[in-house]
C-alpha cells in the first residue's frame, strides 16, 4: 500500500516555498525560491504576478522529484492574503502587478469611504478596519487607475484573485476560478454572517461581482490541476490565508488556542469558535476556516514589519550580509543599550492602525553600534506581537500564558526568550517550524482521505521546546514603557 503524500504551496511575500509531507506531517522534501520585490514610490509595494507563478510552479516540480514518491494525493495552498492580483479571463495575463498587503498605495480610496461615513457598516459587517491593508480597497484604486478596465470588469473580462485563486486558475487551466472563505474574510467585501459576498459592499466600493472568484471552504476538492503541469491531473484540496493556514498546523482546535507566526509580518490569531467575536481594542475578526460547511473565527493582530526589518539590515543598511547573521550580531551585547527601533516602514498594524505613521530610532548615543541597531531590530518583533497580546487580552478576557509560534524567526532563540520575558508568558516552538504549509497540507488530507479528523492530525503535534519567563516584572514592565513611548513618537496622531 502506498504511503500517502500531500504537497503544499506556500506562496509567501517574499519567496515561494514547495513542501512535500508524509502522513506522519513530517516534511519529506522542500524547495524555496525568492522573488523581486518591487517599490515603485514610498509606502507602495508590488509583485510580478508571473514571478510568482513560475516561482511556485518550480519550486512545486522540484519538491516533487527530491520527495521521490509514487504518488501525491493532493495539493493544499496557502498564501500571503490580501495582495490582490487582476488578470484577462481569456488569455490569464495578470492586466497589471500585483498589490502587495503591505502597499499603502490604495489609501486614498479608505479616507475616501471613511469622508462618506462608510467606515462603520464595513467594520460591522467585515469584521476589518477600514485600510488600505486589504484587498478591496486594491481593486478598486487598480479600477480607477488603470485605462479601460472598469468597462472591462463590468462585461466580466477581468478576474479578480487573492494569490490563492491566480494560483489554483493557472494550476487548472483556467478552469476553476474560486478562493476559500478565510481569504475572502480579508477583502472587506465578504459578509462575515453570510460568508457570501455582499453586494451592499461591493456597490459602495465600486467592484463588480463578475470579477470575482466562488466562495468554497477550506478542505474540500475544487479541481484538478492540468495534466501538463506534473504529468498527471492532482486534486487541489486545501485553501486557507497563510495565518488562518498555520494556526491550523498548529493544532489551535479550540477556543482560545493562540500562535504567533514570525515572517516578514508577525500575525497572532486565536481561535474564536463558531461564533465571530467583536474587538473593541484595534484587532480584526475574521474566518479562521472552514471544514465540512462548519465555520471557525478568529481574532488576529496583524504586525506590518516583523521578519523584513532583518531585511532591511541586510539589503538597505547592509550592517549584516545575510538575514541569519543577524542572531549572532544581536546577540553580542547583553542588550540593544537604550535603543528602541520602530519598524513603521509602511504605517503602524494592530493595534494602532495609523497608515501614515513612519519608522524611526530612539535612544541613539556615541556609544551605539551596529549590534546594538541589530538587537533593537530583533526586540521590535517581541514589542510589536506584545502590542497585540495585549489588545487580545483585553478582547478575550483570557490571560494568554501559552502562545505557540512558528515561521522562519523562530529558529533564533535569542528572539523567542525575549518574546517570553516581556510577555510574561511561556511561549511553545513546535518540532515543525513550517507550519503555514503544514496546516495547508492538513487540510488537503482531510479532504482526501490522508487523515480522519482533526483529533487525527492534533496527535501529530509535537514540541521542540519551551521558551519560560525569566525577566522580573519591573524590568519588564520597564522595558515595555520605553518601547510605547517611541511608538508614541512615531504616530501621526
Amino acid at each position: 500500500m502506498l504511503k500517502p503524500a500531500v504537497l503544499a504551496l506556500d506562496q509567501g511575500t517574499t519567496s515561494s516555498r514547495a513542501i512535500v509531507f508524509g502522513r506522519e506531517g513530517l516534511p519529506l522534501a522542500t524547495s524555496q525560491i525568492e522573488f523581486e520585490q518591487i517599490y515603485p514610490r514610498p509606502g507602495d509595494v508590488e509583485h510580478d504576478p508571473e514571478a510568482i507563478w513560475n516561482t511556485q510552479l518550480q519550486t512545486a516540480r522540484e519538491a516533487i522529484t527530491r520527495a521521490n514518491v509514487p504518488k501525491i494525493s493532493a495539493i493544499g495552498i496557502t498564501n500571503q492574503r490580501e495582495t490582490t492580483v487582476l488578470w484577462d479571463r481569456i488569455t490569464g495575463k495578470p492586466v497589471a502587478n500585483a498589490i502587495v498587503w503591505q502597499s499603502r498605495v490604495s489609501a486614498y480610496v479608505c479616507e475616501r469611504l471613511k469622508a462618506e461615513g462608510h467606515e462603520a457598516l464595513f467594520r460591522r459587517k467585515t469584521g476589518l478596519v477600514m485600510d488600505a491593508y486589504f484587498s478591496g480597497t486594491k481593486i478598486a484604486h487598480l479600477l480607477a487607475t488603470v485605462d479601460g478596465l472598469r468597462a472591462r470588469a463590468e462585461k466580466g473580462d477581468i478576474l479578480f484573485g487573492t494569490v490563492d485563486s491566480f494560483l489554483i486558475w493557472r494550476l487548472t487551466g483556467g478552469r476553476v476560478h474560486v478562493t476559500d472563505v478565510s481569504n475572502a474574510s480579508r477583502t472587506l467585501l465578504m459578509d462575515l454572517a453570510t460568508l457570501e459576498w455582499d453586494d451592499e459592499l461591493l456597490k459602495i466600493m465600486g467592484v463588480p461581482r463578475a470579477m470575482l472568484p466562488k466562495i468554497v471552504d477550506s478542505s474540500g476538492i475544487v479541481g484538478e490541476t492540468d495534466e501538463a503541469i506534473f504529468g498527471s491531473r492532482i486534486p487541489i484540496a486545501g485553501i486557507a490565508g497563510d495565518q488562518q493556514a498555520a494556526t491550523f498546523g498548529q493544532c489551535c482546535f479550540k477556543p482560545g488556542d493562540t500562535k504567533n507566526t514570525y515572517g516578514t509580518g508577525c500575525f497572532l490569531l486565536m481561535n474564536t469558535g463558531p461564533t465571530p467575536k467583536a474587538s473593541a481594542n484595534g484587532l480584526l475578526t475574521t474566518v479562521a476556516w472552514r471544514v465540512g460547511g462548519r465555520t471557525t473565527y478568529g481574532l488576529e493582530g496583524s504586525v506590518f514589519i516583523a521578519g523584513a526589518v532583518v531585511q532591511w539590515l541586510r539589503d538597505s543598511l547592509q550592517i549584516i550580509a545575510t538575514s541569519g547573521e543577524v542572531e549572532t550580531l544581536a546577540g553580542s551585547v547583553p542588550d540593544s543599550g537604550g535603543v528602541y527601533m520602530v519598524p513603521a516602514f509602511v504605517g503602524l498594524g494592530a493595534p494602532y492602525w495609523d497608515s501614515d505613521a513612519r519608522g524611526a530610532i530612539f535612544g541613539l548615543t556615541r556609544g551605539t553600534t551596529r549590534a546594538h541597531l541589530a538587537r533593537a531590530a530583533v526586540d521590535s518583533i517581541a514589542y510589536q506581537s506584545r502590542d497585540v497580546i495585549e489588545a487580545m487580552r483585553k478582547d478575550s478576557g483570557l490571560s494568554l500564558e501559552t502562545i505557540r509560534v512558528d515561521g522562519g524567526a523562530t529558529r533564533n532563540g535569542a528572539l523567542l526568550q525575549f518574546q517570553a520575558d516581556i510577555l510574561g508568558a511561556r511561549v511553545l516552538r513546535p518540532v515543525v517550524a513550517e507550519t503555514t504549509a503544514l496546516g495547508a497540507a492538513y487540510l488537503a488530507g482531510l479532504a482526501t482521505g490522508v487523515w480522519a479528523d482533526q483529533d487525527d492530525i492534533e496527535k501529530l503535534w509535537a514540541l521542540d521546546r519551551t521558551f519560560t519567563p525569566s525577566m522580573d516584572s519591573a524590568q519588564r514592565e520597564s522595558l515595555y514603557a520605553g518601547w510605547t513611548d517611541a511608538v508614541s513618537r512615531t504616530r501621526s496622531r
